[in-house]
């Protein structure tokens, strides 16, 4: 949600922050803005709509500075106009401001501020900030900032600059990203990483209640009581490249064939010829043993990840499972204790509501386990358990090769598991290595048949609905198959455990809505081929996902994509490819933006 950037040192601003706010464009935005400081004035420039607006403003009205902020806002308080847009300014219009988040209580605060004088010009919570930074300016500006988050409730990154002050910015963070980019004489400020990985690999996280200041020639973090504390230099190991297309013609497409070296990537030294080996976990086989429960909390296509593993956790390490949505989890009471595991799944590690249901489990005494793709996240920091998904950057909202990885990754945990608790022996260890092994090329392989699929979406892309039908470990791949094709091509779609299509589901099927179904070679196949069988008599279009080797099935479907023979648990790896394709193609026909679907964003970092 939302975009920040900033900026301090020997180079011109604006053109660092504009192309930051373009690396951070998948995050989703309705207006954009920056503000920066020269010869200690403060110049602001903003505009509604795409990026381009803003360029086109600034191109009238060229800004010279080496100090600024600039922000790509996703609308919460206040629809999307040039005066909701930030950075938003204080009164006097000394000080500017960009903010990720919500604050709760920006109605009081804002009473408050208007009883004593201060004029409001935005619809915007955000405006509240300034002017409590404003009312606790006294010449310094981090000192202020300082007293004024004692004063708000919410989730918020703020970045601030202050005319007075030209050569610092200021910034906090309470349950919204903030990372901190360590150049050559220079300094950035981002929500996320890609706004200046081409500038430099070596970060700073900013936690939860701390204030940093970036300057000329330091940085300085300070936790919310003013004490200054030092913090960890990470060097991201992430290529340039992966924040480019690289010939493709979006992020989408070019991150669904990524997923052959994500797989090999995410296995990599983990896979030996006698057990799974995850260094960031310190768990013991003992403490595996001792598991009565696992619960897992995850949101979105997480949450479908969470949904496969709850399928392969019970299967091969013979525990219970649970699985919740996690804005349900945190308002509920799960029963929970010492002997419960509770894993999070989150692409980003900064899912709000994935975040604050963890925290709330690991409240309970349990142990925990985070599942994320971001080396340093918020969600890492909160345990001392981690799966470090290995996927690299994805830049498309619609996730693709992030969810592969948590598919394997929930794969080489359960196997884990299943060993520490004696259910896997070694037998059964060696075959499912081999299956995983081939997993890369199999997938490889899978990727060359793009055209048959893509031949497939051009047929039915007209077509309003859709469903997807799925049983056993394929159902949470139909809903994951209904959200992609929703989330980018804006077609409704369903998705629905194959069994259930007769309580209800079955009265949509017509002659206009295909039926897409994944049936993998295994234990439930026959029983959803008679499901294929009961819409087939109903006029529907049907689609099969299934493996290569099953034979007369023509009969049954007007379109079959085959995918690579592995071991029935690692079947959604393979079967899901097939439908980010569809999804991709029938949203590329429909001439949709892929890569920046409308309303949505990359990381959901507010409630």
């Amino acid at each position: 949600m939302c975009g920040i950037v900033g900026y301090i040192g020997r180079r011109p601003a604006v053109p660092l922050l504009i192309d930051g706010l373009k690396r951070l464009e998948y995050r989703g935005y309705d207006s954009a803005g920056v503000a920066v400081i020269s010869n200690s004035h403060l110049d602001v420039v903003k505009s509604k709509g795409k990026l381009s607006f803003l360029q086109e403003k600034l191109e009238k009205t060229p800004l010279r500075a080496k100090t600024g902020i600039a922000h790509t806002r996703w609308a919460t308080h206040g629809p999307p106009a040039d005066v909701n847009a930030h950075p938003l300014m204080d009164s006097k219009q000394h000080i500017a401001l960009v903010h990720n988040g919500i604050i709760e209580n920006y109605l009081p605060i804002k009473k408050q501020l208007e009883a004593s004088g201060h004029i409001f010009r935005s619809e915007t919570d955000t405006e509240v900030m300034a002017h409590l930074i404003e009312k606790y300016y006294r010449g310094d500006l981090t000192a202020a900032v300082l007293r004024a988050v004692k004063d708000v409730e919410g989730s918020y990154a703020i970045c601030v600059i202050c005319d007075h002050e030209p050569e610092k910015i200021v910034c906090a963070r309470q349950d919204s990203p903030l990372v901190v980019g360590l150049g050559h004489d220079e300094f950035f400020i981002a929500s996320d990483i890609p706004a200046f990985l081409p500038y430099t690999k070596k970060v700073q996280h900013v936690k939860d209640r701390e204030v940093v200041v970036l300057e000329k020639d330091k940085v300085t973090f300070y936790d919310f009581n003013g004490n200054q504390v030092d913090r960890e230099v990470v060097t991201v190991h992430w290529d340039n490249s992966m924040a480019e297309k690289s010939g493709y013609k979006h992020f989408m497409l070019k991150e669904i064939f990524e997923q052959p070296r994500v797989i090999n990537d995410t296995l990599k030294g983990r896979l030996t010829e006698n057990e799974i080996v995850i260094d960031e976990l310190n768990l013991t086989d003992k403490d595996f043993r001792e598991i009565n429960k696992i619960m897992i909390t995850a949101c979105g296509t997480a949450y479908h990840a969470g949904l496969v593993g709850k399928y392969q956790l019970e299967s091969l390490a013979r525990v219970p499972v649970e699985i919740d949505v996690a804005s349900e989890f945190r308002y509920r009471t799960p029963v929970l204790d010492k002997n419960t595991l509770v894993i999070a799944i989150t692409q980003s590690g900064e899912t709000t509501d994935t975040i604050v249901s963890f925290r709330e489990a690991i409240s309970k005494g349990v142990k925990s386990l985070a599942v994320s793709n971001m080396v340093g996240s918020s969600i890492t920091r909160e345990t001392d358990n981690v799966f470090y998904t290995r996927a690299g950057l994805e830049i498309g909202v619609a996730a693709t090769k992030t969810f592969t990885a948590q598919l394997v990754a929930m794969a080489l945990l359960s196997i884990k598991i299943g060993t520490a608790r004696k259910v896997i022996g070694q037998e059964d260890f060696t075959r499912f290595r081999t299956a995983l092994v081939k997993l890369p090329s199999q997938v490889e392989k899978l990727l060359k048949s793009y055209e048959k699929i893509r031949d497939i979406a051009r047929k039915y892309y007209k077509c309003n609905d859709f469903l997807f039908l799925g049983r056993n470990i394929s159902y949470p791949v139909a809903l994951e198959g209904a959200l992609k094709l929703k989330e980018i091509s804006y077609i409704h779609a369903e998705g629905y455990a194959a069994g259930e299509m007769k309580h209800g589901p079955i009265a949509l099927v017509d002659s206009m809505v295909p039926v897409v179904s994944i049936l993998p070679t295994g234990p439930v196949f026959e029983k959803i081929l008679s499901n294929v069988k009961e819409v087939k008599a109903r006029q529907a279009v049907t689609i099969g996902i299934t493996n290569e080797g099953e034979e007369n099935l023509e009969e049954y479907f007007d379109d079959i994509i085959f995918v690579p023979t592995t071991e029935f648990f690692l079947s959604p790896i393979l079967t899901t490819i097939p439908l980010q394709l569809l999804a991709y193609f029938i949203a590329e026909k429909k001439e949709r933006d892929v890569d920046q679907p409308r309303n949505l964003a990359k990381s959901v970092t507010v409630e």
